[in-house]
């Protein structure tokens, strides 16, 4: 994993040279409409057989690519931004059909045409191609050909909303040509147009930091369902991102609509297709990805639907974690929130796969968290690219925000700011990985951000409004708090960044500002049973509680005051409770993090919906508009891996791990934490009422400390007492026995 992040870092030190002109179609700027396809064509001559293969290609907005009329690239690209003025550009390191004579190379690409949430839409629609076979550059003898596709239009009805760059796609069967052909007679259609890569808005070109997206392959649905005479429900095994076909046979003229059950994402429109058939037997896949767990399709009455399918793709990463227990609830509820975490990266993580597909960065530090326990190490260049795309939209007065990237948003919302920078957020990652090369990139843009904070007489942060002073979903957000903690969650992890790149100075400097604060912050809001400030009216926050005990301002000793609060006060959103249920496991009470996770998530893991939602509610009783695939809920998957398991690193990229369990309720738990290499920790864990027996695999190239949890009084690790309340242990596999003290007595 180390080594393909260095290699990565490496890459995108610079910028490819090689691509100089943006091809594009030839048509005048007020033809150019968002939602544009066009069709791309030219000629490939090799004097032999390639072994090598390297195409460098990009393209505003996302291509598809045949070579000799097979498909080589499904949905290239990615959405533009790796910083406000320059375009991601992939590298292609193989082309099976690519062959020794000619070749044909043939481009469909989708122009979104307007900017979103995500995505920083440039003037010029276009691809770029620069081909190197065996060492040399592939000069093309001939200009490329460009046509808008005449089969592609917009369809009636109600646009996606104005977060989503995407369009609705609407597919004529009538005007398709099939373009990708080798023998197919482009001799007509205009010459394409070059222009600069700086003139056409393009900029540099930054090589893509992430995985192409894996292909799943088409699938039949788990079953379908006619509704009525036109509507048929066909559905999917989870909530997944997907584009769904058909094949059906019909007269000429037919429209079919396409959309999911989640077409409208909570509270606003995301996309739908719309295909108009030709005579006779056909099919069609819409090339745009829909989520949902089924897929409504309306046909008309008279045509013949003879088959549906659907094709998943997704980031390629695979559910590399796991987590078992004897409570079928939380079972249930560790797996959606891993199937919440997955359909919620594609181009970034997002928040959610349908009203916005934006990387928020509150939802950002939940989802880089769970992706240690949950995913393979391709997740984590995910992180990777969300921390550098944030740190390289940084604004001239010092200031970050999100989502980026980004063409009709630039609200800064400090406190999810304070977040991504903090501990549980950039060093979280780092502690995952151990990829220092991106801290170090990123570490000057985050001093600068730090230090547009500034604090009051008692060292208090001064609250700063940014463009939405927001603190979470939901009633009785006791801000002045929320503003304090986060200012010192977000300085724990600069110390740390400091540290790691050598500026002393600086990390004293913020210890030092973090303990003042912490001091301060005790003296002035601590009633003698929870904190609260003088200006905060309604009920007392349970956010800046767990805040105040994950950032280590509420002494410990202080924790059985704390304690009943918890079970009183229920404020925070799904992306709060994450550390409301950390601060019970750092307190000790893993009971109450159980009991409290499994009441507020009732209803999420009781519904046979398979992902989890924005807030409490679905509709109208959510937060936000309450889409029910939202990144920010699975919270509980890092806690139950991180504290009930007990796997959690000590040292960078897990070099060096604790583990200690504290099953609470549960009799047994069966926990696997991936690591790079795909080496595994694994953990078995059996208890009854006197002892726990615990099989533990320590992987190579780590070393683990074994922590006596609460309620147990003596160990034995393979048939040996154990005289302290640790253990190192190195690779191998550990037997390890928890006693009771009237039990280890008798061993």
């Amino acid at each position: 994993m180390k080594q393909l992040l260095y290699t990565l870092i490496l890459l995108c030190i610079g910028t490819y040279t090689a691509v100089a002109q943006v091809i594009s179609p030839d048509c005048p700027p007020d033809e150019i409409e968002p939602g544009s396809w066009y069709c791309f064509r030219n000629t490939v001559n090799l004097k032999r057989q390639p072994r090598n293969v390297s195409l460098h290609i990009a393209a505003d907005s996302k291509y598809w690519l045949w070579v000799n009329g097979e498909l080589q690239v499904r949905e290239g690209g990615l959405k533009r931004g790796p910083n406000p003025n320059d375009t991601y550009c992939d590298t292609i390191g193989s082309l099976p059909a690519l062959k020794k004579g000619q070749n044909t190379i043939a481009l469909l690409v989708w122009y979104f045409g307007k900017d979103g949430f995500s995505h920083r839409n440039s003037p010029t629609p276009g691809m770029t191609f620069a081909l190197n076979v065996d060492g040399k550059d592939i000069r093309l003898r001939k200009p490329w050909k460009s046509i808008a596709h005449p089969a592609f239009y917009q369809p009636e009805g109600e646009q996606p909303n104005y977060r989503l760059p995407e369009s609705n796609i609407g597919f004529d069967a009538g005007k398709d040509i099939d373009f990708t052909r080798p023998d197919f007679d482009d001799s007509q259609w205009p010459d394409a147009r070059l222009t600069d890569l700086a003139a056409a808005g393009w900029n540099k070109l930054q090589p893509r930091p992430i995985p192409q997206w894996k292909d799943y392959g088409l699938k039949p649905y788990e079953r379908t369902e006619r509704i009525n005479d036109t509507i048929l429900h066909a559905y999917l095994p989870y909530n997944a991102q997907i584009t769904p076909y058909i094949r059906l046979r019909a007269d000429k003229d037919r429209k079919v609509r396409i959309r999911t059950d989640n077409y409208t994402g909570g509270s606003a429109n995301n996309v739908f297709a719309e295909y108009t058939t030709r005579q006779g037997e056909q099919d069609f896949e819409c090339l745009g990805w829909m989520n949902g767990h089924y897929v409504v399709y309306q046909v008309p009455k008279d045509a013949e639907v003879l088959d549906l399918m659907y094709r998943e793709t997704g980031y390629d990463t695979y559910f590399a974690g796991s987590f078992h227990c004897d409570d079928p609830a939380l079972n249930r509820l560790w797996e959606k929130s891993q199937r919440t975490l997955y359909i919620t990266m594609r181009d970034t993580y997002m928040d959610c796969p349908d009203r916005e597909r934006a990387q928020w960065w509150g939802d950002v530090v939940n989802e880089l968290g769970e992706a240690f326990y949950a995913l393979d190490e391709k997740a984590h260049l995910l992180t990777r690219k969300g921390i550098r795309e944030l740190m390289d939209w940084q604004r001239a007065d010092s200031t970050i925000f999100a989502p980026v990237p980004a063409g009709n948003y630039d609200s800064e919302l400090p406190m999810q700011m304070l977040a991504s920078v903090g501990y549980y957020g950039f060093w979280t990652y780092y502690m995952g990985t151990a990829d220092s090369a991106t801290i170090g990139y990123v570490y000057p843009n985050v001093k600068k951000y730090i230090h547009v904070w500034k604090t009051d007489a008692q060292g208090l942060a001064i609250p700063r409004k940014g463009g939405w002073t927001w603190g979470d979903w939901g009633e009785n957000k006791d801000m002045e708090l929320l503003f304090s903690q986060w200012y010192i969650i977000a300085l724990q992890g600069y110390e740390r960044m400091a540290r790691l790149t050598g500026d002393t100075a600086e990390a004293d400097w913020a210890q030092a500002t973090a303990d003042r604060a912490r001091t301060a912050f005790h003296q002035k809001y601590w009633n003698g049973s929870y904190y609260v400030s003088p200006s905060h009216k309604g009920l007392p926050d349970d956010r800046p509680q767990a805040l105040a005990v994950v950032s280590g301002t509420l002494p410990d000793t202080l924790y059985p005051a704390l304690r009943p609060f918890f079970g009183q006060q229920y404020h925070a959103s799904p992306y709060m409770e994450k550390y409301v249920l950390q601060a019970l496991c750092l307190m000790g009470y893993h009971q109450d993090a159980l009991n409290r996770m499994k009441l507020r998530y009732r209803a999420m893991t009781d519904s046979p919906l398979t992902t989890l939602w924005e807030g409490w509610g679905i509709g109208s009783e959510g937060f936000g508009g309450g889409t029910y695939n939202h990144a920010w809920s699975g919270g509980p998957l890092t806690v139950m891996s991180q504290y009930i398991a007990g796997i959690e690193p000590t040292a960078p990229a897990f070099r060096r791990f604790r583990v200690s369990p504290h099953p609470a309720h549960l009799n047994q738990i069966r926990a696997v934490v991936p690591l790079s290499g795909k080496r595994e920790i694994r953990l078995s864990l059996d208890k009854d009422s006197h002892r726990c027996d615990i099989v533990l695999e320590v992987p190579q190239g780590t070393e683990a400390c074994f922590c006596l949890p609460d309620g147990y009084t003596g160990m034995s690790v393979n048939g040996t007492a154990c005289q302290s309340a640790e253990k190192v242990l190195t690779p191998g596999v550990w037997n390890i026995w928890l006693m009771q003290a009237d039990d280890y007595a008798s061993k």
